[in-house]
């Protein structure tokens, strides 16, 4: 049997389509086509990535006289679990859910501190009869109720993900049909994706100009007021972009695209683990500048600035040291 016919039968035998094979093997329909054609023949990377694929062993792809399959002793092969297009359809709903509380959560995160700005800033105006220690006593309570939210619906979140979680760590294949439903859904989804983010960036953006205009009053409580606003606005903009990036990312995942493709998977995971010692020391360093300080009405900085390093840091792990060669 010619490697051409031990293409077709194995792509078929895994009830996968032309077109399917050609993007597990991140080639066009047409050069799978003239693989099993027996027009061209795959180069020994393509061989390589077919048996690792099939799970089948290169001899058995290679060798004509092998009639029958040798598997390959592969470890992830055998661990690989199959997402079927019903468990597509439950793992795309429930990342839609929680795309609304992970964003509600972090918002919570974000405009947490609001509450004791304004008591910490009507303790100081004249006329109001809040006391510091009182202003401070309840907006730090306030605070870490908001916080404790937030936690809670992520720890959820992470306890109702567990059946899912393959998918974000382990090798999957998906059966047939799966990818077509993805691609169909996000297809219908990327409109809203774009707008979405358009709209949260512009937020993010423009959110500092409230401050802006407190400050031209040089009244201090106004500028507290104006700097809640900013905070505010750039909460909004951020679980905008949470929102959409959540659910978009769901598909990705399915389809391995994007940063979820097999060639960016390790990269991805680098970068995860990179942002979250990255946001908990931002935190850290904000926390602690404000309550050595108490210039809460100056520590915010912090977080503008972060994201500025944030986005340079996202640029050096993204480059690849493979390209430069």
């Amino acid at each position: 049997m010619i490697l051409a016919d031990k293409i077709t039968n194995l792509r078929k035998k895994n009830g996968w389509s032309q077109e399917e094979l050609a993007q597990k093997m991140q080639v066009s329909r047409q050069a799978v086509s003239k693989w099993e054609s027996a027009q061209t023949v795959p180069d020994l990377e393509k061989i390589l990535a077919l048996s690792k694929l099939f799970g089948v062993t290169t001899d058995y792809l290679l060798k004509d006289e092998i009639e029958d399959e040798e598997f390959a002793d592969d470890i992830d092969r055998v661990a690989a679990k199959r997402v079927s297009l019903a468990f597509a359809n439950e793992f795309l709903e429930w990342r839609r859910r929680a795309a609304g509380r992970i964003a509600a959560a972090s918002f919570l995160c974000i405009v947490a501190v609001i509450p004791l700005l304004l008591l910490s800033a009507a303790a100081e105006a004249p006329g109001h009869p809040v006391s510091e220690n009182l202003a401070a006593g309840v907006g730090l309570v306030v605070l870490l109720l908001f916080v404790a939210a937030a936690v809670a619906i992520f720890v959820s979140c992470g306890f109702k993900n567990t059946p899912f979680e393959f998918i974000d760590k382990g090798p999957f294949e998906t059966e047939y049909g799966v990818d077509g439903m993805v691609k169909e859904k996000q297809k219908a989804y990327r409109s809203a994706y774009e707008k979405s983010n358009v709209i949260a960036a512009c937020l993010c953006v423009l959110s500092p100009i409230p401050l802006f205009v407190g400050m031209v009053t040089e009244k201090e409580f106004f500028i507290v007021v104006m700097l809640t606003v900013t905070l505010f606005l750039a909460g909004i903009g951020s679980a905008l972009f949470i929102f959409a990036g959540v659910r978009w990312a769901s598909m990705q995942k399915l389809l391995k695209e994007g940063d979820y493709a097999r060639r960016d998977q390790k990269k991805t995971r680098i970068k995860e683990l990179v942002s979250t010692a990255y946001w908990l020391s931002a935190t850290a360093v904000y926390l602690g500048w404000s309550f050595l300080t108490n210039d809460w009405e100056i520590t915010w900085v912090v977080w503008p600035v972060a994201g500025i390093l944030f986005a340079v840091v996202n640029i050096f792990i993204d480059i690849d040291p493979d390209s430069e060669r």
